[in-house]
């Protein structure tokens, strides 16, 4: 074969291979561009923008976008917006040590929200804990004209997600998470295993009940102080505790529900407080309880592992 026949020969396959390539490349569309289905097929949910999950977001339990089917049975706090609404967090004034102001706003479809609901005697409840669950604070920031919220929290170096559970005036409930990160040396906490006594104060609270996966779960919680049960619990947030539950792993926020009131008739003022309790998968689950007595409250935690629905 002579040469131009060998030139002639490789241009045409070079621009055989150009076709195939770009019929293929049509069929399949561009390297980086998923298709739609592609991104449920993680157990995650689209988000309707960038920012619902760049601050905390989680493929395996967070919170679907907006019109979603599953939203409303998936636990709060693992997303920084949801339902047109945005947790932003001030990080740049975050410092290790105690009484550290923290400010952020709630940002709306029109701007900062400056109009709450009431709920459980706040309009807005402030969770903060540190990411290996130790330093957990329940605080009820003040709220400025500008729609400005502002705490003081107790910091220490690590990594922290903070939780603004609330009810804007004309909207639904929500809870939006954030994370915010503390420089310094971290001294990292190696929790064990499930605890259901704790002691705080010279008061112990023991919790009976158990954690089951898509069920609904009462837990009783007995407030105990020099051994003798604690009769005369003072209400709190509208109740004689207030229970928080996250899930390990991705901390979710679990609302966790006092099972009667103070004044209805029916509900004592201790020893026991009762929770009713809705886990969404099994695991390890970290509860708080905030309870007040001679006019201070308290907070005992607790480690539980849910089971799944039907394995016990």
């Amino acid at each position: 074969m002579n040469a131009p026949t060998k030139v002639v020969g490789f241009v045409l396959g070079v621009a055989l291979a150009f076709l195939v390539a770009y019929a293929v490349g049509s069929q399949v569309g561009p390297v980086g561009e998923p298709a739609e289905a592609a991104s449920h097929s993680d157990g995650g949910h689209a988000s309707s923008s960038e920012e619902e999950h760049a601050d905390g977001g989680h493929s395996d339990g967070g919170h679907a976008a907006e019109g979603g089917d599953d939203a409303a049975a998936l636990p709060g706090g693992l997303m920084v917006s949801e339902g047109g609404y945005t947790l932003a967090l001030n990080k740049s004034v975050a410092r290790a040590g105690r009484d550290r102001e923290i400010s952020f706003v709630i940002e709306g479809p029109d701007g900062p929200v400056t109009a709450y609901d009431v709920e459980h005697e706040k309009r807005l409840h402030f969770i903060a804990v540190r990411r290996d669950f130790t330093g957990f604070q329940h605080v009820h920031p003040k709220l400025s004209e500008d729609g400005t919220w502002t705490t003081d929290l107790d910091l220490t170096p690590g990594q922290w997600r903070v939780f603004a559970d609330f009810k804007p005036t004309g909207g639904e409930a929500l809870t939006l998470g954030s994370d915010l990160s503390v420089p310094g040396p971290m001294d990292f906490v190696v929790l064990g295993e499930t605890t259901r006594t704790a002691t705080v104060d010279g008061y112990t609270v023991e919790l009976t009940g158990d954690l089951v996966a898509g069920e609904h779960s009462m837990l009783k919680l007995r407030v105990f102080r020099g051994g003798r049960p604690v009769t005369d619990l003072q209400p709190y947030l509208g109740a004689y505790g207030h229970l928080v539950a996250l899930r390990g792993g991705d901390l979710a926020y679990l609302h966790v529900h006092p099972d009667g009131e103070p004044g209805d008739g029916n509900t004592e003022p201790g020893p026991a407080v009762v929770f009713g309790a809705e886990v969404p998968s099994d695991g390890t689950y970290h509860l708080y309880l905030d309870f007040k007595h001679d006019g201070v409250v308290r907070t005992a935690e607790f480690q539980l592992d849910a089971t799944a629905t039907g394995s016990r």
